[in-house]
């Protein structure tokens, strides 16, 4: 029995890949020198995995920004606008600043370039960079990292399994710059791929992993058949000395399985964490030469694993086939922090409850020990250790929050009155403009604020003055919209490290980490709560500084609250209970929340939910339940109030025509998307659908440092109105502005108000 990973975190344990990424950007060190930091990391992270028992070192799963951008380059799939014709009319190579012009929207000459669509990887919180292809694409190898990184492992003395998604599955992601079917692509795009796997094989590769997580899906006919024969085809071509590990994760595949089972590949990795049934049919099948893959170690998780229990389930499958058995985390551990030893003030609770990424592949290699001798006093080590984690797992128990979930009724999820009522009664309270403008909650964190909350932790600048501090920072702020002249204005959230950080460190039941990092997209990481127990609000956690917000200002100012859905996916949470329960927990301490704010005399809440959709299964067959208890959550969470105050919710970038109905069940007086780099594409599905209640839809793409024009803005307007009624419109940015500079922010906002103005006159 082998242990086997499908590929490590990037940024480091201290965040080193995104700070010199950032540094680089600023233009404060050289290529070379954010490289050298690359090289080190890659080094340190081959070599851990070395340690704990891996074989075969996946190299590919390191990116500077995205792996599947980093992908895009390697068959030449970079958009023209990004890119720049040399003097003998061929367009220049592809090198990193290529990547980084794609992803944060430049042309090769530093111009504004639309930057690359950004969506979420399946269901996960990680964003990728979406592929864009034409009916006339061509595909070629046309960047280089991926081999040299295999020259890289190996001189350093390890043997590599390179990774990197399968052709289908970058098909499936990618979006068609015009009405076609992408899978007419499929031959010259698998060519390329046939190219791709000679070059490793001539560089001494024994095994290829091909990453195919769309087999988790409802995939139609055509679909199926792309993947039969993509493997027929690399099966065929590819050299005899190289082998194929086909791995799908984030879902059961069994569904699938007579597809899989006949596909002529060397090995298969099966994701048993999110479906252990799915083996069975998968074993009995395997052919007599073909090595099983299976994860049975949580990928997208922190809680330490019952090791001792997976032993005993694994023990006969080790038993029957041997050293065909590869045992590995369910995914690619990229959804992971890197190291718990690093964590030095965890509470009581979480001590002894963990295992970061490094800690992940030392669970196999317990496993693996448990298997081989499970009398040995080593083994029983282990054991003891299993067994008191559970112990003080069932101690955390609060029945009080408990009982609270099993007593809620239908109507506590219930608005007093429909949205025709309520919104009558808001439009009399509040009084606002044709196209009212607003922001999505945060404005720049500076780092002067960043200083100041780092001072104020360690001690160093006691809570009067930090309080005192933040309050200036929240009068300019105010001040700041007052002069733009900003319809429904926010405080700036100075106060808040993270939408779901902020508010988890005022709940009972949640923990955090000093250096539990998570790659969102690019250098962003966030850094996510660990729900270990039941969760409550013990006291008030935004009510006063909305209110001192609020009196400095007639305006409307909204209070700002991240929802129970999004707070959950963007946690770690608990796996004892099923998570409609913690959502619902979840739900009640946001309801108590925004019940306070109304008392407080706050008439327009924001509960945001950017992470709805991404909980969604993978299969669209099991989304109903999800649905389901997914928007009475936000519902429980927004119903105590009163018609006359407003709700808002905001949606980070989703495709909606799927879940629009359901949307449409949150019963949100306003809701706020990202549509700015779709050019409002995203509004078809409101549009279609008659959605009935108010949108604001992102004309401001924070994402990009690009200030857009005010004609540019109009435009986007004018196309929303083309697909809303005006009299439902809001104005604001995509998202929130916590991430970019006032230098920035400032213009981009004028010129926002302007545009708004200039419609205002037009309708």
């Amino acid at each position: 029995m082998k242990i086997s990973s499908l590929g490590f975190p990037r940024i480091g344990r201290q965040r080193e890949l995104k700070f010199a990424l950032e540094r680089y950007w600023r233009a404060e060190i050289s290529l070379f020198e954010l490289k050298q930091v690359a090289s080190e990391l890659k080094k340190t992270h081959w070599q851990w995995q070395a340690d704990a028992g891996v074989e075969l070192v996946p190299v590919g799963d390191f990116a500077y920004y995205d792996q599947v951008l980093t992908l895009s380059a390697t068959l030449n799939v970079i958009p023209d606008r990004h890119r720049a014709t040399q003097a003998d009319g061929s367009q220049e190579p592809i090198d990193i600043d290529t990547l980084f012009r794609v992803a944060r929207g430049r042309s090769q000459t530093g111009q504004h370039a639309c930057a690359a669509e950004m969506t979420k990887f399946f269901n996960t919180n990680y964003h990728y960079q979406v592929p864009e292809l034409s009916v006339d694409q061509s595909f070629e190898i046309a960047f280089e990292q991926l081999f040299d990184e295999v020259s890289e492992a190996q001189q350093l003395g390890h043997q590599v399994k390179p990774v990197l998604l399968g052709p289908v599955t970058y098909l499936y992601l990618s979006k068609s710059l015009t009405e076609f079917n992408k899978l007419s692509l499929l031959p010259q795009l698998l060519t390329v791929y046939q190219q791709i796997l000679q070059r490793f094989a001539d560089q001494g590769v024994s095994w290829v992993q091909l990453d195919e997580p769309v087999l988790a899906a409802d995939l139609t006919e055509e679909w199926q058949q792309a993947i039969r024969h993509s493997y027929q085809f690399l099966a065929q071509q590819k050299p005899a000395s190289l082998k194929i590990l086909l791995a799908s994760y984030y879902g059961s595949i069994g569904h699938h399985q007579a597809l899989v089972s006949a596909l002529s590949v060397d090995g298969l990795h099966l994701d048993l964490v999110t479906a252990p049934q799915q083996v069975e049919a998968f074993i009995k099948a395997l052919g007599s030469q073909q090595i099983l893959s299976v994860g049975v170690i949580n990928g997208r998780n922190v809680w330490a694993a019952d090791v001792d229990v997976i032993a005993d389930q694994l023990a006969e499958l080790a038993t029957t086939l041997g050293n065909r058995l590869w045992i590995a985390p369910s995914c690619s551990l990229l959804h992971c922090p890197v190291d718990v030893d690093v964590e030095t003030q965890l509470i009581s609770p979480l001590q002894g409850q963990l295992a970061f990424a490094k800690q992940k592949l030392f669970e196999l290699s317990d496993i693996q020990q448990l298997i081989n001798d499970q009398d040995s006093q080593s083994s029983q080590v282990i054991i003891d250790r299993c067994q008191q984690r559970r112990l003080a797992t069932a101690a955390a128990a609060n029945q009080e929050v408990v009982q609270r979930v099993l007593q809620l009724t239908a109507s506590d999820f219930e608005r007093h009155s429909p949205f025709a009522r309520r919104i009558i009664a808001q439009q009399q309270k509040l009084a606002l403009p044709l196209l009212p403008t607003t922001t999505i909650g945060s404005f720049p964190q500076t780092p002067a604020i960043r200083g100041l909350r780092k001072r104020w932790r360690k001690g160093e600048i006691n809570d009067t003055d930090y309080r005192l501090q933040l309050e200036q920072v929240t009068q300019d702020t105010i001040c700041r919209q007052l002069k733009l002249g900003i319809d429904v204005l926010v405080h700036g959230e100075a106060e808040r490290n993270d939408m779901v950080e902020y508010f988890g460190e005022q709940l009972d039941g949640v923990g955090f980490t000093q250096f539990g990092w998570v790659q969102s997209y690019g250098s962003r990481c966030v850094k996510p709560p660990l729900i270990y127990g039941d969760v409550s609000r013990p006291k008030p956690m935004t009510v006063d500084w909305a209110t001192y917000a609020q009196s400095l200002t007639d305006k409307p100012v909204k209070g700002m609250l991240t929802g129970p859905v999004t707070i959950l996916h963007w946690s770690f949470a608990r796996e004892d209970i099923p998570r409609q329960d913690i959502a619902n927990q979840l739900a009640l301490a946001v309801r108590d929340e925004v019940i306070d704010l109304e008392k407080a005399g706050i008439g327009i809440i924001q509960i945001d939910e950017p992470a709805f959709r991404e909980g969604l299964p993978i299969k669209q067959s099991q989304w109903a339940d999800y649905l389901t208890w997914a928007v009475d959550a936000f519902k429980l969470s927004a119903a105590g109030v009163d018609d006359a105050t407003q709700i808002h919710t905001h949606m980070c970038y989703s495709e909606f025509n799927d879940t629009i109905n359901a949307i449409a069940a949150m019963d949100a007086d306003v809701i706020t998307i990202e549509t700015s780099r779709s050019r409002m594409e995203l509004l078809n599905a409101f549009e279609d659908f008659c959605y009935p209640n108010e949108i604001g839809p992102g004309v401001y793409d924070i994402h990009s440092p690009n200030i857009p024009t005010v004609a540019e803005m109009v435009d986007l307007i004018t196309k929303a109105s083309q697909k809303v009624p005006v009299k439902q419109l809001w104005v604001n940015p995509d998202c929130g502005l916590k991430t970019r500079t006032w230098d920035e922010v400032e213009p981009a906002l004028r010129n926002m108000i302007a545009a708004t103005k200039v419609l205002r006159r037009q309708f």
